[in-house]
């Protein structure tokens, strides 16, 4: 099929970078516009960016020529890689010239009429779409996915409440230095130290994204999944992926086999079967005590699969356990194209 035009807004910054890796060769997307700041605009993209990336950068990118952030007449789609401050102003330009706009900010997530997307999780939500151009009076749209923390845990609990219900969760994050962009955190203050805060509302998110994502959506609107949630969000001196130890008090008790049997039996929704982005597995879990850990499962799935392990009975509530994943391909610029596969399935997109 002939690829489709697209955009990707912020593209020198470090989820930027991911999003030029990823769509190099994509079957359905073709690159036509990369946007920068002030001291970008004008540059070819080999010469602005300070590539951070171990994979070489893709020969396609290196000599386009940064743009500043506006509109082009060729996208019908953008990536926005945007800081929240900036995707806040620039996304709605977009939205209101027609495009779509598939964003890694958090500027709109909480917005009651903007869909935080995890495709294999609620792709139903998209139809949120039409509340959103209703209500705004735009011919595109905005949809985001979620802060990176979020976006493993809620593959977990998704399995878990469907099978058994949720009544309250306990999370402890331990969030790689990648997830605050570049150059991120002083080396001073993250060599041989944990950093039992992340600014941002980090733990806010945590604590009210997957209730969102795991909502239902009638007459336009999500009521969020009905259960308590209390987020501790750390940085801690990893590379790549973010581990959350999760702690469950269940509608309905289970053994640890029958949580395990739960995330491994879990079942693509129909909608995203056949995406390109797609892993074959969407959750994998690991039965030695000592895992996940980021450098040896980080990159399940080419990053897009979330490892669960060390599930057992937790003395307080009923359950506990670890889940990992890869923060700046699931969790960012690779959950963003999966939403875009998405849309172009559900034909928000036109091919």
């Amino acid at each position: 099929m002939k690829k489709i035009p697209v955009s990707i807004l912020g593209a020198t910054g470090m989820v930027g970078q991911r999003f030029v890796l990823l769509l190099d060769q994509h079957p359905w997307f073709q690159v036509v516009a990369l946007t920068g700041s002030d001291r970008s605009i004008g540059r070819t993209y080999g010469e602005a960016c300070r590539w951070v990336l171990a994979d070489p950068m893709p020969e396609y990118a290196r000599t386009m020529v940064v743009q500043a952030t506006e509109p082009d007449a060729e996208s019908a789609l953008a990536f926005s890689a945007l800081p929240a401050d900036l995707a806040r102003e620039a996304e709605p330009r977009y939205a209101r010239a027609g495009k779509g706009i598939c964003s890694n900010a958090s500027a709109y997530r909480q917005e009651p009429d903007v869909p935080i997307l995890i495709p294999d999780v609620n792709p139903d939500h998209t139809r949120l779409i039409d509340a959103q151009r209703k209500i705004r009076g735009w011919k595109g749209f905005i949809v985001t996915n979620p802060n990176c923390t979020s976006t493993g845990l809620t593959m977990a609990l998704r399995p878990i409440l469907d099978a058994f219900g949720i009544q309250r969760a306990i999370v402890v994050s331990m969030q790689a230095i990648s997830g605050a962009g570049y150059p991120g955190v002083a080396s001073l203050d993250i060599l041989d130290n944990v950093i039992p805060n992340i600014g941002g509302g980090e733990e806010e998110k945590v604590e009210s994204e997957p209730r969102k994502m795991l909502g239902s959506l009638s007459d336009g609107k999500i009521e969020p999944a009905p259960f308590q949630m209390s987020a501790h969000t750390n940085r801690v001196a990893v590379s790549d992926g973010h581990t959350v130890c999760v702690s469950l008090e269940l509608g309905k008790r289970a053994a640890p086999e029958e949580i395990r049997k739960a995330l491994e039996g879990y079942e693509f929704p129909e909608a995203v079967r056949g995406l390109p982005s797609l892993p074959e597995k969407f959750i994998e879990v690991r039965g030695e005590q000592d895992r996940p850990q980021p450098r040896k499962d980080r990159n399940a799935g080419g990053g897009m699969t979330a490892v669960v392990g060390r599930i057992r009975p937790d003395p307080v509530w009923d359950i506990k356990f670890v889940v990992l994943s890869h923060n700046t391909i699931r969790g960012a610029a690779g959950g963003a194209l999966l939403n875009a596969e998405l849309l172009v399935a559900q034909k928000y997109i036109d091919r």
